[in-house]
Formats: C-alpha cells, sequence, structure tokens
C-alpha cells in the first residue's frame, strides 16, 4: 500500500499537467477566436459608414424650391441665379429631432448659417431665423406630388417621374400648388413665400391707407410766347431806310424808342400839300369872301392832315410843320411798345414798300405754358386752377400759374390736348421754347390709395398682390381713381390697413400664372 500511493499519486500531477496545458491551449484559442469575431464585427459595422460617400453640395432656385442642380447656374423657369441648399443630412435629422434648434441664416449667403443670432462674416447682413419645416403655412404631414410636368415646358405633365427630350428631370407639382390656394383673379393663384426667400428677392409691403386724393398730378409743359403780346411795325408808305437805330434781334426796346428812320418822295409831297392847303385857307380867310373862303379852305386843310395821319405821322410831327412851315426830308419811326425785337428785316437802305414789316416785337412780362392732358385728365381741369412750373434752369424755384384756356380738339397722335397756362415773368427769366414740369393743383379730397408701383396692369385689368399672412400672396383685382404724385387712388378691392407688394411683385406675378396654369392642367 505504501508503495503504491506514491506511483498514483504521481500519475495524477502528471495528468493534471497536461490537461492544464490542454485547457489553457484551448482557453487561448477561444479567446484569439472571440478577439477575431469581435474585430470583424466590428469592421462589419464600419464599413457601411466608411462606404457612405460624403453628401454633394446642392443648389436651388429662390423662387422654385424644386429646381435643384448639383452646380452653380440659372433657373430654367425665372432665370435666377441657383443659391447654395443646406445639406440634405442636415434637414432630415431636423425633421426628425423632436427638440430642434433654431437656425440662422443670412439673407444673401443661405451658406452662412449659425445657431444663434450674429452678423454675416462676408456682407454683414443681421442673420435672420430660418423657417422650419414644421412651421410653414397650412403643413399638415408631408406634401403629396398630384402629377409632375417639364421644366421647360409646364404644358407637358406626367403622372410618373421621367425625362424630357432634353434629358431634365420633370419636376413634381404637389397638390397644395395645384390647387392655386382658391385665388379670386381668373388667371392667378396664390403664392406662398417664406421670410428667408422674401428677403432675397428683396420683396417690400405698404399699407392701404386713406388720405387726399386728387388734389396735384404732373404733365409736361413748354414755355411760349403770349400771342396777344406780339406786334408787328409795318410801313404804310414806300421808301428808302437811312437811319437804323435798333439793328439786332433780342435787343429790349420801351415804348415810344425810335426804331428807324425812312425817306419817302410820297411824304414829302403830302407834306407840301399840307402846307399848300394851310397857306390857301389863310389866303381865302383874308379875302372878301369870308364864308366861302372859310369852308373851303378848312376842308382842304383836313384832307390834307387826315391823309398824314393814316400814314401814322405822330401828331407832335404834324404841330411842327404847321409851326415851322418846313416839310422834312425823313419821317421817324418809333415802337409802340415795350419789349423785344423778335424778328428785323431792315437794314441800311433797304428799300420798303406799303404792307412791309421790318420789325416783330414781344412783350415777355408775361408768357404761355403749353401743357399736354391725357383724356382720363380732362374732366379734372377747369379754368382758373392754379399751377406750378418747376425748370431745370432753376431748381430751387417754382412760378405759380393759372390755366386760361383748355383745347377742345385732341391731337389725333398723341391723343392729348393742350392746355394753356398763364405765368407772370416779370424779371425775363421765363423764356420761350424751355421745358419744365407743370404740377396742376385741384381741391383734394379723402379717398383709399396705395403706392403706384403696387398695380401690376395687364391692359384689361389692374391686380394687386395682397399680404394675407403666413407668407401667402392673393392677388386682387381693383378698380383705380386718379393718381396723385406717387400714390393712386383706389376705388373698389382693397381696405383700409391691408398691405399690398410694392417691389419684387412682378416675381411674385409669373409665379402665380406659373401655378395657375399649372391647377388649370392638373385638373384636366
Amino acid at each position: 500500500m505504501e508503495g503504491t500511493t506514491p506511483t498514483t499519486s504521481r500519475d495524477h500531477r502528471r495528468f493534471g499537467a497536461g490537461a492544464l496545458v490542454i485547457v489553457l491551449a484551448a482557453g487561448l484559442a477561444a479567446g484569439g477566436g472571440a478577439a477575431l469575431l469581435a474585430t470583424r464585427h466590428e469592421r462589419h459595422a464600419e464599413a457601411p459608414a466608411a462606404a457612405k460617400p460624403e453628401a454633394k453640395p446642392s443648389y436651388v432656385c429662390p423662387m422654385h424650391p424644386t429646381i435643384v442642380s448639383d452646380h452653380p447656374g440659372d433657373c430654367p423657369i425665372c432665370g435666377m441665379k441657383l443659391v447654395l441648399a443646406p445639406a440634405a443630412g442636415a434637414a432630415e435629422q431636423g425633421v426628425k429631432s423632436a427638440e430642434q434648434k433654431p437656425l440662422y441664416v443670412c439673407p444673401m449667403h443661405p451658406s452662412i448659417t449659425s445657431d444663434h443670432p450674429g452678423d454675416c462674416p462676408i456682407c454683414g447682413m443681421k442673420l435672420v431665423k430660418a423657417a422650419q419645416p414644421s412651421d410653414a403655412p397650412g403643413a399638415k404631414g408631408p406634401r403629396k406630388i398630384a402629377f409632375y410636368r417639364s421644366p421647360m415646358d409646364p404644358k407637358q405633365t406626367s403622372p410618373t417621374p421621367r425625362k424630357d427630350e432634353m434629358g431634365m428631370d420633370y419636376l413634381p407639382v404637389y397638390e397644395d400648388e395645384a390647387k392655386g390656394g382658391g385665388a379670386p383673379v381668373p388667371g392667378l393663384a396664390v403664392v406662398n413665400i417664406d421670410p428667408q426667400r422674401q428677403q432675397l428677392i428683396g420683396l417690400r409691403t405698404a399699407s392701404v391707407e386713406r388720405g387726399p386724393v386728387g388734389a396735384t398730378w404732373r404733365t409736361v409743359g413748354k414755355v411760349a410766347v403770349d400771342e396777344t403780346r406780339v406786334h408787328h411795325v409795318n410801313i404804310k408808305v414806300s421808301g428808302f431806310a437811312e437811319q437804323v437805330y435798333v439793328d439786332y434781334v433780342g435787343k429790349p426796346v420801351r415804348r415810344g424808342e425810335p426804331l428807324f428812320t425812312i425817306y419817302s418822295p410820297d411824304l414829302l409831297s403830302v407834306q407840301q400839300e399840307y402846307l399848300l392847303a394851310l397857306r390857301t385857307r389863310k389866303a381865302l380867310g383874308g379875302g372878301g369872301m369870308a364864308g366861302m373862303g372859310d369852308d373851303s379852305g378848312e376842308e382842304l386843310v383836313q384832307a390834307a392832315r387826315r391823309r398824314l395821319e393814316l400814314w401814322d405821322i405822330p401828331p407832335a410831327e404834324i404841330a411842327r410843320l404847321e409851326r415851322t412851315g418846313a416839310p422834312t426830308k425823313t419821317l421817324t419811326i418809333y415802337s409802340p411798345m415795350s419789349g423785344v425785337v423778335t424778328k428785323k428785316d431792315l437794314v441800311m437802305g433797304h428799300r420798303l414798300n406799303e404792307g412791309d414789316m421790318p420789325y416783330e416785337i414781344t412783350d415777355l412780362s408775361s408768357v404761355w405754358v403749353l401743357a399736354d392732358a391725357y383724356e382720363s385728365d380732362l374732366s379734372r381741369i377747369k379754368l382758373g386752377m392754379t399751377a406750378t412750373l418747376s425748370l431745370q434752369a432753376f431748381p430751387n424755384r417754382t412760378f405759380k400759374g393759372r390755366v386760361i384756356f383748355i383745347d377742345p380738339i385732341l391731337d389725333a397722335k398723341t391723343r392729348t390736348a393742350k392746355v394753356r397756362l398763364e405765368f407772370p415773368n416779370p424779371t425775363g427769366e421765363l423764356r420761350p421754347e424751355m421745358f419744365g414740369e407743370v404740377t396742376l393743383q385741384a381741391v383734394p379730397r379723402q379717398g383709399l390709395r396705395i403706392p403706384f408701383d403696387a398695380v401690376i396692369d395687364s391692359g384689361t385689368s389692374k391686380v394687386v398682390f395682397v399680404a394675407v399672412g403666413e407668407g401667402k400672396f392673393q392677388p386682387r383685382e381693383v378698380k383705380l381713381g386718379v393718381v396723385s404724385g406717387d400714390a393712386v387712388e383706389v376705388l373698389s378691392g382693397l381696405q383700409v390697413g391691408e398691405r399690398v407688394v410694392t417691389r419684387a411683385n412682378f416675381l411674385i406675378d409669373s409665379e402665380s400664372r406659373l401655378r395657375a396654369s399649372l391647377a388649370a392642367m392638373g385638373g384636366k
């Protein structure tokens, strides 16, 4: 027993050592396999993340968000430059996130974003809060696509996605866009524009207010000569010009100032006849036939004197002739009025005949202004209305006048009537042929008015876009009245306090017409 026990103990120890080696080897193998499996699992989990490609930048149209491109360019619908859009992954994450942080972007550079207010590092503009998908007006769940249309020809539509002849993808049209929003103007639809895009396109609105209308309106006027203040100096006896005192056009003259002298043989003979009549009357009066001599002599004197007066011989010259008894060789012609010489057809030694007009003298102390009035303005123009005239020559001054005549016949070419206004011109600053702006002033009345830039005139109707809230702009047909400066009267279609678009309204109009046409095609 004693000899057997030690042997058994040694064998057991040998088996224990070998088993220990086997167990250790198996453990190492199992551990390595587990580590290998874990490494392979980690590599398998990281493979999709490493294989996922980086998101490419996308560019969208500010007016048509459905126009997307992977490179800069122009919108095929409106021609505006495509702007860089936020990454799609960030947008999806923002939609899925229950507690999404506000995002601030630059209105001019949409690629500049921030999670807090600040300034754009490029242009310095204030960052504005971007509209969240959940804040979209009327958003109740995902938008549904009604159909697809060609980006080049909106009339080409398809119920399924496809490409056109140029290889461009058809654009999706959603149900809310196809319905058109129930616009009250045929051919136009309600447009939805978020605040970020409003700033990007420079959209501005103005309030409909009540105020004075029909008070003033402007037109173009031209300074003209007052035709009632023009005088022609004519000659009633033939002769020759000997001395010319007023020798150029534009020279100012006064009433009674000498113009020129004329030598006329006929005038000389008439003076001699008058002197002879005077001597005959004196001789007959001194004879025995007092009664007969006085009558016949007086008739001869009066006939000769009357002939001198008809030839415009001044009374002072006739009195001098009676006093001295010597006829003059020449006759001096004087200015009949004060003014400016506007025409001269006389030089020294010039032959003059009966009826010639060597001078034209115009009084410019008062002038006319001829203004054009359209048919729509004729009902407001009245005789005696006050008006002001502004000239580029005197930018800081205005001249006051009044309406004295309205032409009863319209010009067939311009479809306007001439309105004649009278303006005092004591200093001569208003010169004929000057152009200026005439402002006619009437008695104002109260009415609704909006800026004239808010109206889109299609020829058959006049439309404005009204901001109804939540980024929606509704087309509204209006009836207009008179235009007063930069404002226009609204007779119907708007209410006090409503806001109308005054800038970027043509962009909104094109988008509204496009959506209305898409809605019409979608309903077929």
